[in-house]
């Protein structure tokens, strides 16, 4: 069993080791891009393939090794079956999902296959999916359901997804040069599906570690086995005090350094928020015909207008890892637009200042019904300070307070550390 092992994440390593920051540039090119796809995800009491049949006696590795190891990885062929289900503290989006959907329920114009839309669902609940992935330019993620299933498939420059509970499909052509220039620059392209919604263990860990830095403390704490395959137990926490996340645990592949598993464990204690991994993985070459697709007859198919006019789909986990949002929003702590970022790190809170400076009020108006002012009581918690008064909106994972005055602050922490924001601002 591997021994505790700290890295310093801002440093590098003996002997000529590439540092943490080379070695997740080459993770970012070598990161299976599931294009077709991609939320936060995760398991509360994962289906006895998935759990741990007892810690196998490997070789003791480091963390900055094990690190490298990942970053090292250039495996890009795989199909499996991925376990994923995530506990925000809130309501299931999948019947909210079809709801708003152009194309659902008494919606007009669009489809109930659109993937910007469909792949909310995987933002709550418990989803088994089925993937599949050769190459960068290859990929197929399917979710299934009890008598349905949504498959997203990405081929080339062909994108097509179907819902065979509607039987409806969308349809879109990536631009290639586009893409391809995005790729040169070690940058993601603006393909016409959501990128912010990983559906694989390595898609998560790699928001994880591109951001590890001072305020992260990463370890290696023994093994497990996943999938039935030997793994490594990479741990990151933050340092700091404040935040939301407790501890990112990626059980990694011993043998070729892919992440088989995720989970993210609350600072409040209780069950994972998000934990996903394999309960079945091959890394043999999948067939070609898992990548192709010929909607059935009959099949209503809506074609995208222009890939590169798609609006991007909302971002996933990488928004509440160290580093992203400053990158995102500004550097230097400006931010873009009415956003400025207030911290660094895990406690990285985002100062948002809405248009016309107006909040939801706390009261209702004098002449309103009594269950007016129930509604606005029930919306969140009341807080109050040198700010002003204001809302705080909590899930599991990400709070805001919005107050009267109509500013926003967001992060990935507790309630006491954005009032504490919205104090030291006023």
């Amino acid at each position: 069993m591997a021994p505790n092992d700290s890295a310093e994440t801002n440093g590098g390593t003996n002997g000529g080791t590439r540092g943490p920051a080379a070695g997740r540039r080459k993770a970012a090119r070598y990161i299976v891009p599931v294009a077709v796809a991609g939320v936060a995800a995760a398991t509360i009491g994962l289906v006895p393939a998935l759990a741990s049949s007892g810690d196998p006696d490997l070789p003791k590795i480091g963390a900055q090794e094990l690190i490298e190891k990942i970053a090292a990885s250039d495996t890009e062929q795989f199909s499996g079956t991925v376990k994923i289900s995530t506990d925000l503290g809130i309501p299931s989006l999948g019947g909210l999902a079809e709801s708003f959907a152009p194309g659902g329920a008494g919606g007009k114009g669009g489809s109930s296959a659109d993937p910007q839309e469909r792949m909310t669902e995987l933002a709550s609940g418990t989803h088994t999916l089925r993937v599949a992935a050769d190459g960068p330019d290859k990929q197929r993620v399917s979710i299934l359901d009890d008598a349905s299933e949504y498959s997203l498939i990405h081929n080339g420059d062909q994108v097509w997804a179907y819902d065979s509970k509607s039987d409806q499909a969308y349809h879109a052509t990536e631009d290639r040069a586009g893409k391809d220039a995005g790729r040169d620059a070690g940058k993601k392209s603006g393909h016409p599906v959501p990128e912010g919604v990983p559906t694989t263990p390595k898609a998560l860990a790699e928001q994880v570690l591109k951001a590890a830095g001072p305020t992260t403390s990463v370890t290696v704490d023994g093994t497990a086995q996943v999938a039935g395959r030997d793994a490594y137990k990479l741990v990151v926490k933050p340092r700091q005090s404040g935040s939301t996340i407790g501890s990112i645990t990626v059980a990694v592949d011993a043998k070729n350094g892919v992440p088989l598993k995720f989970t993210l464990l609350p600072s409040s204690g209780g069950k994972a928020i998000v934990d996903a991994g394999f309960t079945k993985v091959d890394f043999s070459k999948p067939d070609a015909s898992s990548f192709t697709f010929t909607p059935p007859k009959g099949t209503e198919v809506t074609e995208a207008d222009d890939a590169k006019a798609q609006h991007k789909a909302d971002k996933g986990l990488g928004d509440l890892i160290p580093g992203a949002d400053a990158a995102q929003l500004g550097a230097g702590g400006k931010g873009a637009g009415n956003t400025k970022i207030i911290g660094e790190g895990w406690s990285t809170i985002a100062e948002i200042t809405t248009p016309g400076g107006t909040g939801i009020p706390s009261k209702a108006p004098g002449d309103a019904p009594a269950e007016a002012q129930q509604f606005l009581d029930a919306l969140g918690d009341k807080v109050s300070g040198k700010f002003g008064s204001g809302t705080v909106f909590k899930t599991r994972l990400v709070n805001a307070l919005m107050t009267d005055d109509g500013k926003v602050y967001v992060g990935a922490v507790t309630k006491d550390a954005l009032v504490k924001a919205a104090n030291s601002a006023s």
